[in-house]
């Protein structure tokens, strides 16, 4: 398109400046010609059909018309907001006669923009938190973006995060849509690969923006770096057909820390399938109560020494004093996981962990492996090592556990690492369980989300994280 002149109107709205261009569309920053309530800057994004063939003049009039559709129908702090749409009338321009304008929120950057420079964690998880909860209303509402990348990802100038660009975005009939065969190689999940193009377009469906999600979280992290080698958006397609075909392990930057490992890895399930358990409000879930727990250990973490030490002389001394009173009486005491005494009459056993072990059922909240009795590996749950540390691959014992299971259970734990189940359903609350004779480790660990049963068994004591 022609470059415009500043100054140039465009209904209510006029040129100040070009910003970029991509390939089917230029957009400037602009300001309202008159007063108004409105912002003092805005984005106005040119499309225009000029030069392209028919079937390409389509495709652009058809992402105007989904865009205009959709900021009209859907209002979230983390999209951006669609102000104004303005079909042009220039007949003595032909490049310009018939293009769509719209007028949108002014941004400071995209997140394109923040990929080559390192980040904490902390700002990392800050922007990632703003994707997802973008993600989720978009999903919420019955939509999916179809086009999700740094590119889409939006800064504002209070540094907000928004999601913009819903070219693409298309409304779910059902299950799922149906998109026009486009979008960009580096976020296409695999199965877009092999998907055919019908008459109503490809058959999409919301984990592909999850997929798209997976990406993203290792680029923030990694400097910009696909998860996927390759020189070029085709070879690293390439190599993520591989990884999804079962011919290439995933493999990511050890700058990834490891929460957010986890929570790529499971973006980046390779089937639809693996992917669908993990929403966008269930990874919205996992953030939240992560954080939540981390504000929890750092406000525990300011609390006085001085404070903490008289915390600790008091119980040693309530210790002691039940201990010697109990001896006096006649009384034997067997320390439970909690630290706690619980009382045994003299010349009766004193009570062993063995002797106060509870029972605990094994809950699958998906169905279809619950009524199963033959026990297939993939209708398995893993047990943990560690409560402390993100519930992840190489964080589980060999043994496996199955819905229905019972086991014997010592202790629990009532702020370990959050868990969300696949129904959203999440919790800190850790059961340490006895695995069977024979195993590799005499114990581990069940998340409350994998159990309905609330056995009346001691507090565990804090266990030292396993490196």
């Amino acid at each position: 398109m022609e470059q415009l002149p500043r100054g140039y109107r465009v209904g209510g709205w006029e040129v100040t400046a070009p910003i970029a261009s991509g390939g089917w569309a230029t957009v400037y920053a602009g300001r309202p010609t008159g007063g108004g309530t409105g912002p003092e800057e805005v984005a106005l994004k040119f499309l225009t059909t000029d030069g392209l063939a028919p079937r390409q003049a389509h495709k652009v009039a058809e992402s105007a018309r989904r865009e205009v559709e959709f900021g009209r129908r859907n209002r979230h702090p983390r999209l951006i907001r669609l102000l104004d749409s303005v079909v042009l009338s220039e007949p003595d321009r032909p490049p310009l006669d018939g293009a769509t304008v719209l007028v949108m929120e002014r941004a400071e950057c995209s997140l394109r923009d923040r990929l080559g420079t390192e980040v904490t964690e902390a700002e990392g998880a800050r922007l990632i938190t703003g994707i997802c909860e973008g993600l989720a209303q978009l999903h919420h509402a019955g939509w999916l973006h179809g086009d999700l990348k740094p590119d889409n990802v939006l800064l504002m100038p209070d540094g907000s995060v928004k999601l913009s660009d819903f070219g693409l975005a298309t409304e779910l009939t059902g299950t799922h849509a149906y998109a026009p065969p486009m979008g960009t190689f580096d976020y296409l999940p695999p199965e877009r690969w092999r998907a055919p193009l019908g008459e109503h377009g490809v058959r999409v469906r919301q984990s592909a923006d999850i997929w798209a999600l997976g990406i993203m979280i290792h680029e923030v992290f990694a400097s910009g770096a696909s998860p996927f080698p390759g020189a070029t958006p085709v070879s690293r397609a390439a190599a993520a057909q591989e990884y999804a075909e079962g011919r290439a392990p995933l493999r990511m930057d050890n700058a990834v820390p490891p929460f957010w490992r986890a929570l790529a890895a499971d973006c980046l399930a390779p089937t639809h399938d693996g992917r669908a358990a993990h929403t966008a409000a269930g990874l919205l879930a996992r953030i939240t109560a992560r954080q939540e727990a981390e504000s929890s250990r750092q406000a525990g973490r300011t609390a006085s020494r001085p404070a903490v030490w008289r915390r600790r002389r008091v119980r040693a001394a309530l210790v002691a004093v039940a201990v010697c009173g109990a001896i006096a009486g006649g009384w034997s005491y067997a320390v439970h996981g909690s630290g706690l005494p619980s009382p045994a009459r003299s010349g009766e056993p004193a009570a062993t962990m063995a002797d106060a072990a509870g029972r605990i059922r094994v809950f699958n909240v998906e169905q279809r492996c619950g009524d199963r009795t033959d026990r297939q590996p993939e209708c398995s749950l893993g047990l943990a090592i560690d409560p402390l540390r993100p519930y992840t691959i190489d964080n589980v014992v060999p043994t496996r556990v199955w819905h229905g299971d019972v086991l014997a259970v010592d202790c629990q734990l009532p702020s370990g690492m959050p868990i969300i189940d696949e129904a959203g359903t999440h919790s800190d609350r850790w059961f340490r369980v006895r695995l069977p004779a024979g195993s590799a480790r005499p114990t581990a660990w069940l998340p409350a989300v994998r159990t309905k049963d609330r056995p009346a068994v001691p507090q565990c004591p804090r266990p030292t994280p396993v490196r």
